[in-house]
């Protein structure tokens, strides 16, 4: 793995720092993510592999034992029944490296981060032309 994990311009470039294992794992995961939010803008944040659409969809990682993937609070609380078999925080959980990655669960918690924002973007719009209206 790399040591000095700063300074990566593109996915690609994170995910050739890792062990061919390891880049397997983020390959796939990374296809999965696309593939569930196919419209998702690829970027690094954080310092890590992140899908943008309308905000951070979600972000993932590799590590010594596990990827981190992070589909925020919101994604990790309406999943929570499903994840229960992992290592999980308020906005993360941790996929083992020695156990298969649950892919068909993280692509339902993409579309349904998806969908939270578009939904966001939605309201914020409405609301700005609300506002907007009212100033007039």
């Amino acid at each position: 793995m790399k040591n000095d994990k700063t300074g990566f311009n593109s996915i690609d470039e994170y995910i050739a720092a890792f062990p061919e294992a390891v880049q397997k794992l983020l390959m796939e995961m990374r296809a999965n993510i696309k593939a569930a939010a196919p419209e998702a803008e690829e970027k690094i944040s954080y310092q890590m592999p992140t899908f943008y659409l309308k905000g951070n969809l979600v972000h993932f990682a590799a590590y010594k034992k596990h990827i981190g993937f992070y589909p925020t609070s919101s994604g990790i609380a309406a999943f929570q029944q499903q994840l229960a078999a992992y290592k999980s925080s308020k906005g993360a959980v941790q996929f083992p490296l020695d156990q298969p990655i649950p892919y068909e669960l993280v692509a339902k918690i993409v579309k349904f981060r998806v969908k939270e924002n578009l939904a966001k973007a939605e309201a914020k719009s409405k609301k700005k032309k609300t506002t907007k209206e009212s100033d007039e």
